[in-house]
């Protein structure tokens, strides 16, 4: 990870522990996180259909005799299934969740090293351009589920935590992990500034909208 980069290796370990300390973090104060990605895999493998006439069409014309024209066809998705309507909507929550987390780390890790760390600049670099190259996080996923996690993603995601904590301050930022219903959506990324400058939900607006809904019953 710190090849090439000229910053000494005790830096570059405190700065990746920095990084392993905030994920543990987050997925300890926000116990609904992980049972929600686990639960986004599961979904997009429940929603895995076999098409076994499109594989038949593909294979019309290749020469059994012929391994390498199949290890070929093979590496080129011949037998990879094409994603169902239920594994998109699965893959973009999955996406979203996991910008998200990655997000508020590079967030709450640039807080706590940007007046102590000279070197910090240049190591989130560097874990950026390990993103946009795919890096083992990447690699996992796209294996797994073939998802490709968009670094744009995660820059519009910490711009959102950003902007939150400017607005809101550290606390606002943070409590909004305490329930998925609290978190940002999909649209959000879009708009991250727009996230940040609506009001916090307070117990008048809960108790509303808990009325409204014993009143439709």
């Amino acid at each position: 990870f710190g090849e090439g980069l000229e910053i000494g290796a005790a830096d570059v370990l405190l700065y990746v522990t920095l990084r392993e300390c905030a994920h543990h973090r987050l997925f300890a104060h926000a116990s609904w996180l992980r049972p929600a990605i686990l639960g986004a895999i599961e979904e997009f493998g429940r929603g895995t259909r076999i098409d076994t006439s499109a594989i038949e069409d593909k294979l019309q014309g290749f020469d059994p005799g012929n391994p390498e024209a199949m290890a070929e066809a093979m590496q080129n998705g011949l037998f990879d299934p094409e994603p169902t309507p239920e594994q998109q909507v699965a893959l973009t929550r999955l996406e979203t969740l996991l910008a998200f987390v990655e997000g508020w780390v590079d967030e709450v890790v640039d807080q706590a090293t940007r007046e102590t760390m000279p070197t910090a600049g240049a190591l989130s670099e560097a874990v950026r351009r390990r993103r946009a190259t795919g890096g083992p996080a990447e690699q996992t996923f796209a294996s797994l589920v073939g998802l490709e996690l968009r670094p744009r993603r995660m820059r519009e995601a910490t711009t959102l935590w950003a902007a939150l904590r400017d607005r809101q301050g550290p606390a606002a930022r943070d409590a909004v992990w305490t329930h998925p219903d609290l978190m940002p959506s999909a649209d959000d990324l879009d708009d991250p500034l727009g996230f940040a400058q609506r009001e916090p939900a307070t117990d008048a607006d809960f108790d509303t909208e808990l009325g409204k809904l014993l009143d439709d019953e």
